[in-house]
């Protein structure tokens, strides 16, 4: 399923932000990618993942929509969980 940004939408979106030495932005892009493709795009609940880079080379957005909270939860897990 594709990404869709639209009010009241039945899916919790998970943002993360990160701040990155612009040397290392391909390579988080890079790690980003490759577990959404390996892992997370396979577990329950997973709607769809966009990564984006920031002009400036020192930031990287990655957002992720959920079919519920409960499924972003465990996907989160605990510390140290499985993923």
């Amino acid at each position: 399923m594709k990404t869709t940004i639209e009010k009241g939408a039945p899916v919790v979106t998970l943002i993360n932000v990160f701040t990155v030495d612009p040397s290392k932005q391909d390579e988080l892009v890079k790690v980003l990618d490759d577990a959404t493709e390996k892992v997370i795009k396979d577990l329950p609940g997973f709607v769809s993942a966009n990564i984006h880079r920031g002009l400036d080379g020192r930031h990287v957005v990655n957002y992720v929509q959920w079919e519920s909270r409960e499924a972003m939860d465990a996907m989160l897990g605990p510390p140290g969980g499985p993923v």
